[in-house]
């Protein structure tokens, strides 16, 4: 039993004490994919009865004074231009 106590303990310790090293990642720097030869097998088909309820739109009052014509601006306009 002191045998496999001491055997555990210096498996653990050499495990505890070892040198980590850094693990370094490197990613493809590009990938290309080439979608004509994936094959999909299957039917296209459209989910069920969708329906979306229309809602009332909400229509608001023009708060401006409706106005037949602009011609003074129109005026001022055109002799801000000359």
């Amino acid at each position: 039993m002191k045998t496999l106590f001491l055997v555990l303990t210096i498996i653990m310790s050499q495990t505890l004490f070892a040198q980590k090293t850094n693990i370094r990642y490197e990613y493809k720097k590009l990938e290309k994919f080439d979608f004509d030869t994936i094959g999909v097998e299957g039917e296209s088909g459209s989910p069920g009865d969708i329906s979306v309820s229309s809602r009332v739109r909400s229509e608001f009052k023009n708060k401006l004074p409706e106005r037949q014509n602009f011609n003074k601006e129109m005026k001022k306009a055109i002799e801000g231009i000359r």
